[in-house]
């Protein structure tokens, strides 16, 4: 069969991504949307090879602490001495050691406080109004009482000492939030240095400044003076990181970018209060001394408890937060091959715990555990020691075996944060007019939620060691996938994990940056870094790669950079080179552009086969011509009464007069027979076969609006109402970047075409993924209007607009 059927593809112009624009092509308007990454990830090398494994060069350093630290609670400070040993695995020599002091981002000549513009994004939010014409400009309550708090508390470090292994000064440099200490003699590979500081800080009230750790006070509690939870983060001098790809990490910390820090083994003192309970990363190395026998007891009962076990019980809990003491306990805890140390402190604090037996020979067992105040109630007993272990189960699956000997849950002022074997988590219960406590639906959504983004994070960042003052999404990201997937295996209603309809709002507004953008400098962080990339791994998963590729490649990622430091780069080979699938089109779209989803049904032909045969093609065309509307004018002759010539003069009507221009002849049958005379034989047999198939044909035109190049998923409703999806992967726009037409071949009558009827690729815009068009769904609202305004006529059907909003969020990380 010879060109029976011609599609006409047309190709537009897209915008070129600023990445490639080096590789732009000079004559056409070609855009290779599926161009491979080489111009824009680093070249392989010994350290990290073309696969996204470690190299057989790959090295990072190590660092150890031993820390004395004592909480001073009236005066609701700080004081601690360390000292760490610093080991030198990289093939170079060091002459200096650069440290964070991330407590300086709160000095009043900080770079973080000196770079917020007034009215603009702020910290983790507008807390001011910018000057207007006809406005004064506006600054809230709470940056008040922010400014005030800091004006009053003197925060930031008070470095008391840096001296070295024998107590000679060393000298050293403050640049902000960091310190170099310069080092006696170079640091060469395989060696080994030690040095000691001792160090002060007032700690920070979250709850005025907005802080990732501090302490919450409790006026209202029966003890005079009420209570505290301290939350401990950030609190000591931690060794930046250094690398094969940056060398010393050393970017200022501006508040948003978290951290990347070297693992090591720690042994941490911690002396508070008596009848404080303490919380911490590590093992607890003297519960003989700061616990009674029958909390000791219970703590062993825990292990094989089918529910959680108080180790503290709320009794406890009250009766500690009636009295006070002057007395201390010491509280010894130790840490092997941590990247970071974290702990909280209060005698508000009830503790459960229950023994999780994973099963894996590296760590079998762990302790999975919670510490609440009261104001926790129920909400807390009931859910966050069980979502602590779920997130274990779930994660396990796709990534490794919780690698440590415990995991905890916090409740304290901090909306949620992670360090390792550790997570601050904010949710509460609210009091009622009775004065009974409990929680909404919402609030324990959130619980749930929060515990398992931030149990997560232990995976990824704190084992998987992405660099979050860089790449914030590489962890935020796929922490914020997983924590979806183990959401809705939890219940699936509940509204945390990140469907691709949720980033379309995003995806389409000029407020966004490529996810690669560097944290500090992303417009919203919350979308950039967690929502779209999540979505984004979703697809990747359910509509690109299908589960068991993705999950296995996940899972390698994982497994070859536990405990490493991984890049993006790193991330985008091994998910291509473990799924054996070329996805540089999918990165680069996806993380290095803004573009977006948006491909349209523009048209669709119905096509019907052209046989040649004058016995068949012209009765369909008659019919076709009889289904076209009567002529406006010959119709209203007719209802005039008017007759035709030919009528009034039969006698001369002849052959075509009695017969229309589709009445067949001999003489189109002979052309028919020539015309299969000279077909050759396959042509002749696809032909009747095609006769007697008498299939239709439609061809659909497709257009890319919005510059990502995505799979299309049809879905074709037949005249039968039944329903058939039809895939088209991503390289149908290989060749044709704009448009690309498809040829459907059917024995059934085509009702309607929908692109994406599940929502699954984030398109942008549902309305033109229609065919036929459809009314558009939307709603009235009913107002009642002013008496003072203007009698003027309102429409009460206002024009559909688009406005981009975030969705309001209960506090949550940054």
């Amino acid at each position: 069969m010879k060109k029976i059927i011609t599609l006409i593809i047309l190709v537009g112009m897209l915008p070129l991504p600023q990445s490639w624009a080096a590789v732009k092509q000079t004559k056409g308007d070609f855009v290779d949307k599926f161009r491979q990454l080489d111009e824009i990830l680093p070249t392989p090398n010994r350290y990290r090879n073309a696969a996204g494994e470690p190299g057989v060069a790959y090295f990072q350093q190590q660092v150890d602490y031993q820390i004395d630290v004592t909480l001073d609670e009236d005066k609701r400070s700080l004081k601690a001495e360390q000292s760490v040993t610093y080991h030198n695995n990289s093939p170079y020599s060091l002459r200096y050691l650069w440290l964070q002091l991330d407590q300086n981002r709160f000095k009043a000549d900080s770079l973080a406080e000196r770079s917020v513009e007034f009215g603009g994004l702020g910290r983790r939010g507008p807390s001011t109004k910018k000057v207007t014409d006809n406005k004064p400009a506006g600054i809230s309550l709470g940056e008040l009482r922010r400014q005030q708090w800091l004006a009053d508390n003197d925060p930031g470090y008070k470095i008391l000492e840096v001296s070295d292994k024998n107590g000679k000064p060393l000298p050293y440099t403050v640049v902000g939030t960091q310190m170099r200490i310069d080092l006696p003699a170079p640091l060469k590979q395989g060696e080994k240095t030690q040095f000691k500081m001792q160090y002060a800080y007032n700690i920070l009230e979250e709850n005025a400044v907005s802080a990732r750790a501090g302490y919450e006070h409790f006026p209202d509690d029966a003890r005079k003076g009420g209570n505290d939870i301290f939350l401990l983060a950030q609190w000591f001098p931690r060794l930046q990181a250094y690398s094969d790809y940056e060398a010393w990490h050393n970017k200022e910390f501006l508040g948003r970018g978290e951290f990347t820090l070297e693992f090591g083994n720690y042994e941490v003192n911690i002396t508070v209060p008596a009848d404080h309970i303490v919380s911490s990363t590590g093992l607890l190395q003297n519960p003989n001394e700061v616990l009674t026998k029958q909390q000791r007891d219970r703590l062993e009962k825990a292990k094989t408890a089918k529910r959680p076990v108080f180790v503290v019980t709320a009794e406890e809990a009250l009766e500690n937060e009636k009295a006070g003491t002057n007395k201390t306990k010491t509280w010894r805890f130790a840490a092997e091959n941590v990247r970071d140390f974290a702990w909280a402190s209060s005698r508000k604090f009830m503790w459960d715990a229950k023994g999780y037996q994973q099963g894996g020979d590296e760590v079998p067992f762990v302790m999975a555990m919670s510490f609440y105040p009261k104001e926790g109630g129920d909400l807390w007993k009931k859910y966050s020691t069980e979502a602590v272990i779920h997130t274990m189960e779930v994660y396990g699956r796709f990534a490794f075996d919780y690698p440590y000997p415990v995991a905890q849950s916090v409740n304290g002022p901090v909306g949620g944060m992670e360090y390792p074997m550790i997570t601050f988590n904010g949710p509460r219960t609210t009091w009622q007019e009775d004065g009974s406590r409990t929680y909404t639906l919402a609030e324990k959504r959130f619980l749930i939620g929060v515990v398992i983004h931030e149990i997560g994070h232990i995976y990824f960042p704190m084992v998987v060691n992405s660099d979050e003052r860089q790449w914030t999404w590489i962890d935020e990201g796929i922490n914020s996938f997983l924590d979806g997937v183990a959401g809705r295996e939890w219940d699936p209603d509940i509204p945390w994990g990140v469907e691709p309809r949720d980033i379309v709002d995003y995806m389409k507004s000029d407020i966004q940056v490529p996810i690669m953008t560097q944290s500090d400098s992303v417009l919203k962080l919350g979308p950039n870094a967690y929502t779209k990339p999540a979505a984004a791994l979703n697809i990747l998963r359910e509509v690109i790669l299908g589960r068991e590729l993705f999950d296995f490649a996940l899972r390698e990622f994982s497994q070859r950079w536990k405990f490493k430091r991984p890049t993006p780069a790193d991330f985008f080979r091994t998910m291509e080179e473990a799924s054996g699938v070329d996805l540089d089109w999918f990165w680069h779209g996806w993380f290095y552009t803004t573009d977006h989803v948006d491909i349209s049904i523009d048209k669709v032909y119905k096509l019907r086969l052209d046989t040649k045969n004058p016995d068949i093609d012209f009765e369909r065309l008659r019919q076709e011509e009889a289904d076209k509307p009567t002529s406006l004018f010959v119709e209203r002759n007719r209802k005039e009464g008017r007759e035709l010539w030919i009528d009034k003069n039969k006698d001369v009507r002849d052959f075509y007069d009695e017969n229309d221009r589709f009445t067949v002849t001999n003489k189109e049958r002979n052309k028919y027979q020539q015309f299969l005379a000279d077909l050759e034989v396959k042509e002749r047999e696809a032909l009747e076969r095609a006769i007697k198939e008498d299939k239709n044909y439609y061809v659909v035109d497709f257009s890319n609006i919005g510059g990502l190049v995505m799979p299309i998923l049809l879905e074709v409703t037949y005249a039968d109402d039944e329903k058939e999806l039809m895939h088209f992967p991503a390289e149908t726009w290989r060749r044709s970047p704009h448009s690309v037409s498809k040829l459907i071949v059917t024995d059934r009558e085509i009702k309607s075409l929908t692109l994406d009827p599940q929502w699954e690729t984030a398109d942008v815009d549902i309305e033109n993924n229609y065919y036929p068009r459809r009314i558009i769904p939307s709603r009235i609202e009913a107002f009642k209007q002013k008496r003072s305004e203007e009698p003027v006529r309102r429409d009460i059907m206002q024009d559909i607009k688009t406005k981009v909003k975030e969705p309001k969020k209960k506090k949550r990380k940054k």
